[in-house]
């Protein structure tokens, strides 16, 4: 075995993808949201779900919550449940966009009073963290316009530093904010947090506990995010990754589904700077809206997908790599790098889950494993959970 390969082998057996709890339930278009049978009714239900990801691939130890979809009197004891099996509450994702008084805003709202109560939504996410033992708080705000003149920009900018400096000071000592931006949607003539530079500058001005998160379905077509990535992580301030496909806007499609080159790219990236390990402070999360295909098979599939895109980007030979590059070798370097994406690394990957005792394919393992037929079977009534639920 190669150096390359064993150390390829030695990252991807420590690689972590954050599943969301979401992404278990029930949704759609802004049409119609598809029911699905099976599907769980509460937090505990979508961690019990989350769980067979990781049992079958390996590599999603840890679950995203997101608040009030996920609300439980005890959190606590949802926690609990999690290390039971055999899991770990990831990040809170917090939700200030499904309230009507959220029309015109939350945290950039002209109404303090609107404003109050979705800080005080953060400062609750930020308690829910302290007793699920999360360390990261992530925030995305469907704050904006629709018309010019509709409100003030630069006052919804003082507006949002405020809030956040005010959630920021609430922070424990190793727990952080990641804040997320996205280019359009719901608000369409001006977001407030629209991207990586508005999210970075506010970032700056709070301190090294906040961090940006990508989204690599909220940018303008064409967008080089693996030269966001490499900033960023230049500057110390990627935080994590809400991972997954679009065609033409915020798809939410499985990662590596419409363009699995870009997510080469970025793993890339990542991988030349040893970003992608547990050590890296990044958090490797979905964020996918599975509206057709089975909930559970998708998440899996997404994570393979993941996995193969990283196994790939750890065979780039960056001396060689390094040496076309000095050399002005264009083609050369170019070719570097296809030779690994041509790389078929499936066999590299059935390898490494059959030496930690894994089924060599985790999709057909869960497939062959009953859990479908069981949640039909064992979930029949009740609110089956889902967008805002």
């Amino acid at each position: 075995m190669s150096d390359t390969v064993a150390h390829a082998k030695t990252v991807l057996a420590s690689q972590n993808i954050e599943t969301p709890s979401w992404a278990f339930g029930n949704s759609g278009t802004r049409f119609k949201v598809f029911a699905q049978q099976g599907i769980p009714r509460d937090p505990y239900e979508k961690i019990a779900d989350a769980a067979q990801v990781h049992r079958f691939t390996g590599a999603a130890g840890t679950v995203a919550l997101h608040i009030p979809w996920d609300k439980t009197d005890d959190y606590a004891h949802l926690a609990a449940f999690a290390a039971d099996q055999g899991m770990r509450i990831g990040t809170i994702n917090s939700n200030t966009f499904q309230d009507d008084d959220y029309m015109l805003g939350s945290v950039c709202h002209p109404d303090p009073g609107v404003r109050r109560k979705a800080t005080d939504h953060l400062l609750e996410c930020v308690d829910i963290m302290d007793a699920t033992g999360s360390d990261s708080l992530k925030l995305w705000f469907a704050d904006g316009t629709n018309y010019p003149g509709q409100d003030s920009i630069a006052a919804r900018q003082d507006r949002l530093a405020e809030v956040l400096a005010e959630v920021y000071a609430r922070l424990g000592e190793h727990q952080r904010m990641l804040l997320e931006y996205k280019l359009f949607e719901p608000s369409f003539y001006h977001t407030d947090v629209p991207d990586w530079g508005t999210s970075y500058a506010h970032c700056v001005e709070l301190g090294p506990k906040a961090q940006v998160v990508i989204d690599t379905g909220h940018h303008a077509p064409g967008t080089n995010i693996e030269f966001i990535v490499a900033f960023l992580l230049r500057q110390g301030r990627l935080g994590g990754f809400d991972f997954n496909s679009r065609f033409y806007a915020d798809d939410d499609l499985m990662v590596g589904a419409a363009d699995p080159f870009q997510l080469f790219r970025i793993m890339h990236e990542l991988a030349l700077r040893e970003a992608i390990g547990p050590d890296s402070g990044i958090a490797y999360m979905l964020d996918q809206c599975h509206n057709l295909e089975p909930k559970i098979p998708a998440v899996i599939r997404s994570v393979q997908n993941a996995q193969e895109a990283t196994a790939k980007a750890l065979l780039v030979d960056h001396a060689a790599l390094e040496a076309a590059q000095t050399a002005g070798d264009v083609l050369g370097a170019n070719a570097v790098l296809m030779d690994a994406y041509n790389t078929d690394v499936r066999p590299l990957l059935a390898e490494l889950r059959e030496e930690r005792g894994l089924h060599p394919d985790p999709f057909a393992a869960y497939g062959a494993s009953g859990y479908a037929e069981t949640i039909i079977a064992d979930r029949q009534g009740g609110q089956a959970a889902g967008w805002g639920a």
